[in-house]
C-alpha cells in the first residue's frame, strides 16, 4: 500500500514539476513573443500608414504635376503672344523707320526736281516770245530771213534745254518710285558712284528743306574705273541716305553749337576699289561719336539724337542691308569733337556674274 502511495505521489510531484517548468518556459518566452507580435502589428500598421501616405504623395505629385504642366502651357502661350507682340512691334518700327526716310528722300527729291523744272518753265517762256518774234517777222513783206533764223536757232537750242531738263526730272522721279518700292530687294548692275552722288544732291536738298539756313561744302572723289557693281541699287541707296543724312545732322550740330568761329562743315564722299572689294567712304567734319557709345551705335533703337528726333533704326537697318542683304560690312571711324566717317564696303561681284 505504501508502495502504491510512494508512486502516486512520485507521478504527483513530477506532473507539478513539469506543469511548473512548462508554466515557467512560457512565462519566459511570452515577453518576447509579445513583443515580436506588437512589433509585428507596428510594423503592419506603420506600413499601412507608409502606403497611405505614399498614395497621398503619389496623389499629390500628380496634381502639382498637372498643376505645373497647365502653368508651363499658360507661360508659353503668354510668351508666344508677346513674342507677336513685339515682332509685329518691330515691323510698324522698321516700317516707320522706312516712311521717314521715305519721307527725307521725298523732300529731297522735291527741291531736286524744282531746278529742272523751273528750267524746264523759263526756257518755255522764252521759247514761245521766239514763236513770237518768228510769226511777226513772217508777216512782215520785208522779213528778214538772217533774223527768222537766228530765232531759230535759239528756239531750236531752247528746245534742246527743255527735253534735257526734262528728262533730268523723269530720272529723279524714277529714283524717287523705286525707292518707295515695297518689294525693292532686286539685284543688278549699278554704277554705285552715280547712285551715290545721285542720293547725296538728294539728302542735301532734304536738309535745306528742314533748315533754309544749312549748308555745308559737298567734296565726291569718285574712282573713274569702278565698274557697275550687282547690288539692290534702292536698298544701298537708303543706306547712303542714312550715312548722308547723319553726316549733315553732325556738321549742322557743330555749327550751332559755335565752338569754333572759323568753322565751315563739310562731307566727303569717296569710292575706292581693290582686287577683292570696293568701299564707299561717308565722312563728315562733324560733332563726331563719344568713344562710349560708338560699340553701340549699330544697336536697334539706339539713338544720340533729342527725343522726338530719331527712330535709332536707322543704322540698324543700314548694317542689315549691308552685311545680311550684300555679304558686305559696315565700320565706324569717330573721333568726338573731329568727325565721322562711315565705310561701306562690298565684295565686287561683277555683272557678268550676276
Amino acid at each position: 500500500m505504501s508502495g502504491i502511495i510512494t508512486i502516486v505521489m512520485d507521478s504527483y510531484f513530477s506532473i507539478e514539476y513539469t506543469t511548473y517548468y512548462l508554466l515557467t518556459f512560457i512565462t519566459y518566452i511570452s515577453f518576447p513573443v509579445s513583443l515580436l507580435i506588437y512589433a509585428s502589428l507596428s510594423l503592419r500598421q506603420n506600413f499601412v500608414t507608409i502606403q497611405e501616405k505614399a498614395h497621398q504623395v503619389t496623389k499629390l505629385s500628380a496634381e502639382k504635376e498637372k498643376i505645373l504642366k497647365d502653368q508651363n502651357q499658360l507661360l508659353e502661350q503668354q510668351v508666344e503672344a508677346r513674342t507677336a507682340e513685339l515682332k509685329a512691334s518691330q515691323v510698324q518700327l522698321i516700317q516707320k523707320e522706312k516712311l521717314a526716310s521715305l519721307g527725307e528722300l521725298t523732300a529731297g527729291i522735291a527741291h531736286e526736281i524744282q531746278n529742272p523744272l523751273n528750267f524746264v518753265n523759263n526756257f518755255s517762256e522764252v521759247s514761245a516770245e521766239l514763236v513770237s518774234e518768228i510769226q511777226d517777222e513772217e508777216a512782215k513783206s520785208d522779213r528778214d530771213v538772217e533774223l527768222i533764223q537766228d530765232l531759230l536757232t535759239h528756239l531750236n537750242s531752247n528746245l534742246q534745254k527743255i527735253h534735257h531738263h526734262g528728262g533730268r526730272a523723269s530720272s529723279i522721279v524714277k529714283s524717287m518710285l523705286e525707292h518707295s518700292r515695297t518689294e525693292s530687294g532686286e539685284k543688278r548692275p549699278t554704277d554705285l558712284a552715280a547712285l551715290a552722288d545721285e542720293y547725296l544732291k538728294i539728302a542735301f536738298h532734304g536738309m535745306r528743306a528742314k533748315d533754309k539756313s544749312f549748308n555745308c561744302e559737298l567734296i565726291t572723289d569718285f574712282d573713274p574705273g569702278l565698274e557697275q557693281v550687282v547690288v539692290a541699287p534702292q536698298e544701298i541707296g537708303r543706306v547712303l541716305l542714312n550715312l548722308y543724312n547723319n553726316a549733315f545732322y553732325a556738321v549742322s550740330e557743330r555749327a550751332r553749337q559755335g565752338k569754333d568761329s572759323d568753322y565751315k562743315p563739310r562731307v566727303e564722299v569717296r569710292t575706292i576699289r581693290d582686287s577683292n572689294f570696293l568701299q564707299i567712304q561717308v565722312r563728315d567734319n562733324g560733332i563726331g561719336i563719344p568713344e562710349s557709345v560708338k560699340s553701340k551705335i549699330f544697336q536697334p533703337f539706339f539713338t544720340t539724337k533729342p527725343t522726338g528726333e530719331g527712330t535709332g533704326l536707322g543704322l540698324s537697318l543700314s548694317y542689315d542691308i549691308v552685311t545680311k542683304g550684300h555679304e558686305g560690312t559696315l565700320r565706324v571711324d569717330s573721333q568726338a569733337g573731329e568727325g565721322t566717317m562711315f565705310v561701306i564696303e562690298l565684295p565686287q561681284r561683277q555683272k557678268n556674274n550676276f
